[in-house]
């Protein structure tokens, strides 16, 4: 996040123990940011960004709408704040500033400190929030005892906090929050999107699908889920909960506007995907290391498609000469696992505006 921060802002940014809620450079503008600092771990960071433009709905027309989002100096949330301006939406940073004529305000804190996010919930009065701020990476919570509690505190509490802040100050906000496919993993039947209705002993009914997460970060994933789920039983509180499989790619059209909007590319053993992993390896001449037999089937997204992938013909559109080697499978799971995550109700669920909707 430094750099990402020096090179768009021109800025120096530290973690503190105290939150700032006082703008470095306050300029008059719709769109206010955020950024937060874990206060025992500085490497892992959030950056808020509130987007707003004019609303639609009925009221006040001349109130702006506020969208938030959590980690938005994040692999995604990066690209998601700048998509979103681009789309109409009032967004900054120095360049894109340069480019588009539009400021930013910058913050410090930490969504884990409910003090500093009930102040921000107060002073912004989000509209929706995006939340992306979480530790990202299963192999790091796998690590030992310490990143593994990290993880789990850093991931669930955040969330919780974000949920009672909706709650307290913001009862019509709307969040999105970002899951991951992994808190299912490979059930050999169909993954329904959400729930799943059962049969037994001559009752039926329609449950939680159920979950099978596969290390700690995905169980917070699964934690998160369930307290979403909750809240929106026992407040009614509007929320959509986004599993999606690995996302991939480092342009989008905001992001090709000048190469200090450029994202991040993760390709490492600890933070990097295996997608990121084979295209470096493709684009270098290193063969493609494939878990086991190469049978592992995902849904992958792009920031503007999506769709399923098992590892094969990387860089064949740009004529390379790809290879691949078997590497032994450091993972407990079937070399050959079926498959099918559902996704036939999404539309009709969304354009309903339910309280709580799942992405696959």
């Amino acid at each position: 996040m430094a750099h990402l921060l020096s090179s768009s802002c021109s800025l120096t940014i530290s973690c503190r123990n105290k939150p700032h809620l006082k703008p470095f450079d306050h300029v008059s503008t719709s769109f206010s940011t955020a950024v937060s600092c874990n206060n025992s771990r500085s490497s892992f960071r959030r950056l808020f960004l509130y987007e707003q433009k004019p609303r639609k709905s009925s009221g006040d027309p001349f109130k702006p709408q506020r969208v938030m989002v959590i980690g938005g100096d994040g692999y995604c949330g990066w690209a998601t704040a700048l998509h979103l301006s681009n789309k109409g939406y009032e967004n900054r940073l120095q360049r894109w500033k340069s480019l588009t004529g539009k400021s930013i305000e910058l913050y410090i804190g930490d969504i884990c400190d409910f003090e500093f996010l009930s102040e921000a919930f107060q002073s912004y009065e989000p509209d929706a929030v995006v939340h992306f701020g979480e530790q990202r990476s299963a192999p790091y919570s796998m690590i030992d005892r310490s990143r593994a509690v990290f993880t789990q505190q850093n991931n669930v509490i955040g969330t919780l906090n974000v949920l009672f802040a909706i709650k307290e100050f913001r009862e019509q906000c709307h969040l999105v929050k970002l899951g991951t496919m992994g808190e299912y993993r490979t059930p050999n039947i169909g993954i329904e999107e959400g729930y799943i209705t059962i049969t037994h002993n001559g009752r039926t009914d329609t449950l939680p699908y159920p979950k099978q997460a596969s290390s700690f970060y995905h169980l917070s994933k699964v934690h998160d889920s369930h307290n979403i789920a909750f809240t929106c039983k026992a407040w009614g509180i509007r929320a959509t909960d986004l599993n999606q499989g690995v996302v991939y790619g480092v342009r989008t059209d905001e992001i090709a506007m000048h190469e200090e909007l450029g994202n991040r590319l993760d390709y490492d053993g600890i933070f990097g995907t295996a997608f990121n992993r084979f295209c470096v390896q493709a684009a270098v001449g290193h063969p493609l290391t494939i878990y086991g037999k190469a049978g592992q089937i995902i849904n992958v997204s792009c920031f503007q498609e999506s769709h399923t992938s098992n590892g094969d013909n990387i860089g064949v559109k740009l004529g390379l000469d790809v290879k691949a080697i078997s590497v032994a499978n450091p993972r407990v799971e079937a070399e050959e696992p079926y498959y099918n995550a559902k996704h036939t109700t999404r539309r009709a669920r969304t354009e309903a505006a339910p309280s709580f909707a799942f992405s696959s």
